[in-house]
């Protein structure tokens, strides 16, 4: 029954999918001693109550013998909201079912907290399901860079664009909506200057509502971004940071202040490791999640650096030749690096996904 219950807890913290980041996704019931479920809560959005305490109140006074299922360890720190961990012992519940064991060590210790009490606790009911749900905020707090995504559209005979500097269009209507909602619920995206300089893309959920602002990364070692691109028309939508090397930021000072005034944040790195650098950055603002979709050699870069934990391919209809732009060298959906596959048709294309060992 324990497996059960924490299904339909994992159902509830789905409610706030792109709505509490940087905070994870928590579901939680409270079930009496017949099985009866007496409470639901779940966390909708950062900086709101907390799962536990949604369901104990829902519950009321039928808490007190229940059983309380909870997908994350309930927390024992003071943070945008009081600590779970001595409510729920207030309740009354006389045991406590958890998927998995929280790695903020700012807000772990809540199980020990209640065992301490004399609460029963069970930990690890569902615990991959759990870790799925939330691997971009584990991914965040255990490797202090955020969930990465790789994401690229490609032609049935593996090419990304028509040819070199062409603007090409890929995937179709029910795939474009899938993008812009996925974008909804991440909190970057990624692209290179290349794509910015083909493309000018605005980088916004269309179609999708967002209610926490959306960072976009440009990577730009080159500093060769225009101010007027039309991403910096879309500062509404949240922060367009430039990632480029010091020496480029130095060498073009007039270029670097008319991107400032633009409404651009400059982020230096150095000449090398400026992936690795640029994640630990975004992890320090509480981004948890990016998606990075192009183009091939800004690809290249993350898959060569290690930093990839998913991958998504949209497989078109398309097909170009020679004469279109290949994507990236060596086998990656294949690739030994890569664990759990999934397929499946998105209207008239198919989204290919894959995710590396050891991402959550």
């Amino acid at each position: 029954m324990d497996a059960l219950f924490m299904r339909k807890a994992l159902r509830l913290a789905e409610r706030g999918r792109g709505r509490t980041s940087p905070n994870p996704m928590v579901g939680a019931l409270v079930v009496d001693a017949d099985g009866v479920v007496v409470g639901r809560g779940a966390h909708e959005f950062a900086g709101g109550p907390h799962a536990e305490v949604v369901a104990l109140s829902d519950a009321g006074p039928r808490a007190r013998g229940a059983t309380l299922y909870c997908t994350l360890e309930p927390c024992n720190h003071l943070g945008r909201t009081g600590p779970c961990a001595p409510l729920v012992a207030e309740a009354g519940v006389s045991r406590v079912v958890i998927a998995a064991e929280d790695p903020n060590p700012a807000a772990t210790g809540g199980s020990r907290f209640l065992r301490d009490r004399g609460i029963d606790v069970t930990s690890g009911v569902l615990a991959d399901a759990a870790r799925r749900l939330n691997a971009p905020f584990l991914t965040r707090i255990t490797r202090g860079r955020p969930f990465v995504t790789m994401k690229i559209a490609i032609s049935m005979d593996g090419r990304i664009a028509q040819g070199t500097g062409v603007r090409t269009a890929l995937t179709g209507a029910a795939a474009n909506r899938l993008v812009h909602f996925e974008r909804a619920e991440v909190d970057a995206i990624a692209v290179g200057a290349g794509t910015v300089l083909t493309d000018d893309p605005v980088l916004t959920a269309r179609g999708a509502y967002r209610s926490l602002p959306f960072t976009r990364v440009l990577y730009d070692r080159n500093l060769a971004v225009p101010p007027s691109s039309r991403v910096f028309s879309t500062l509404d939508a949240g922060p367009v940071i430039i990632v480029s090397t010091g020496r480029a930021i130095e060498n073009r000072p007039a270029h670097a202040a008319a991107l400032r005034a633009a409404g651009a944040e400059l982020l230096p790195t150095g000449d090398h490791d400026e992936i690795r650098h640029s994640l630990a950055a975004l992890a320090d603002r509480g981004v948890s999640s990016v998606v990075v979709e192009g183009g091939a050699r800004l690809h290249q870069a993350f898959w060569d650096a290690g930093t990839v934990d998913r991958v998504q391919m949209y497989v078109t209809r398309h097909v170009f030749g020679e004469s279109g732009v290949a994507w990236l060298p060596g086998p990656v959906l294949s690739s030994d690096r890569i664990g759990r596959r999934a397929a499946r048709p998105v209207g008239d294309d198919v989204l290919l996904e894959g995710y590396v060992h050891g991402a959550h």
